[in-house]
């Protein structure tokens, strides 16, 4: 699978081999600027992203704060309306009808980061996990809401069911709100989820558990997951795909391991030095310097070239393309990669 227009994904049902379960093409995100002495521009937070999730595979959004991570998520929900670009679910484009909203609402879910935020604090579990099977009609009648409710707990690990069921959120520990949050995504039997830092407001000590659970959903219920990240080491360990995000844009992408063993982007290879890793035992050199920029006001060229110790004259005047690192899936939007550029000098 690939972050460009196409993928290879797993046939299901009617759908044509290859296509994939959920396919967002060149969408762009632009927030109008409403006070100060920029009103009237707009804040490019995504730009021109496409991007396939193939069934049972999970895909690694990776970058920094101010990325267009979440954005992209919620942009794939249909929270946000994109200024321009194409949603596919199973390859057939998103419809604006009443009834073709709810299909969506009830194909693609997502996961929020702070999951006491997420989960209504004056309801039970029995609530958060019944008021979907209601609204989306998967149950019929108290004994049949009541049974789905906890095997939905089970299918999270939060057994025995009795011992969570009529709990509150505060009673819950953080990772234990998580699972009762994904369990609500579950409920209305999903093929896409969406998972947004879903372990960035948990202890160490319990990332790892609600990590193990989206894997096993993607293996056991065939989900197209997406997983959105600051942390590339936890996007190693979990996801088939890295896609790298710099100021609204995808920069990098390829299978995981590769992304993660030989970054071709000096992004990427910023990332990784910062990365803590108990096993290096040389000194972290951070490959670049500065910060992010604005998105009021992007940089020409390619817009890491302020903070690239390789920038050359021709990364601060065009965009480089999405161009091939080995001849397979991993491709990098940088000009070193480019035969006619690579040899010229360091700017």
């Amino acid at each position: 699978m690939t972050a460009t227009d196409t993928a290879t994904g797993v046939v299901h049902g009617p759908k044509r081999p290859g296509t994939p379960a959920l396919e967002a093409r060149r969408l762009t995100k632009h927030f109008p600027v409403h006070e100060g002495l920029r009103r009237g521009r707009v804040v490019h937070a995504v730009e021109d992203v496409s991007l396939a999730l193939p069934e049972g595979t999970v895909t690694a959004v990776v970058g920094e704060s101010g990325s267009g991570k979440s954005t992209l998520a919620r942009l794939l929900t249909q929270l946000i309306t994109p200024t321009s670009g194409e949603l596919l679910l199973d390859g057939k484009p998103v419809g604006s009808s009443a009834k073709e909203r709810r299909e969506w609402t009830s194909q693609v879910h997502l996961v929020l980061q702070d999951p006491f935020s997420s989960l209504n604090g004056v309801h039970s579990v029995r609530y958060h996990l019944e008021r979907p099977l209601k609204l989306h009609r998967k149950a019929a009648g108290k004994a049949e809401l009541d049974a789905l409710a906890r095997e939905l707990l089970e299918r999270v690990a939060l057994t025995p069911a009795d011992r969570y069921i009529d709990k509150f959120p505060h009673e819950l520990s953080g990772g234990q709100r998580q699972r009762v949050a994904i369990a609500r995504g579950l409920a209305v039997q999903p093929r896409v989820l969406l998972a947004d830092e879903p372990v960035s407001m948990l202890d160490v000590s319990i990332r790892l558990g609600v990590l193990n659970l989206l894997d096993e959903l993607r293996e056991q219920e065939r989900l197209a997951i997406l997983y959105v990240t600051h942390d590339i080491a936890s996007a190693r360990y979990l996801a088939d795909t890295v896609v790298v995000m710099y100021a609204g844009q995808i920069i990098e992408s390829g299978p995981a391991v590769q992304i993660t063993d030989s970054p071709a982007h000096p992004y990427t290879q910023l990332l990784l030095s910062a990365a803590p890793d108990p096993s290096r035992t040389e000194q972290v050199e951070l490959r670049g310097r500065g910060a992010p920029p604005s998105l009021i006001d992007p940089p020409q060229g390619c817009r890491f070239n302020p903070r690239c110790p390789f920038a050359m004259d021709v990364c601060r005047t065009r965009q480089p393309p999405a161009l091939p690192v080995d001849g397979g899936e991993h491709v990098a939007a940088c000009w070193l990669l480019s035969p006619d550029h690579a040899s010229a000098s360091v700017g």
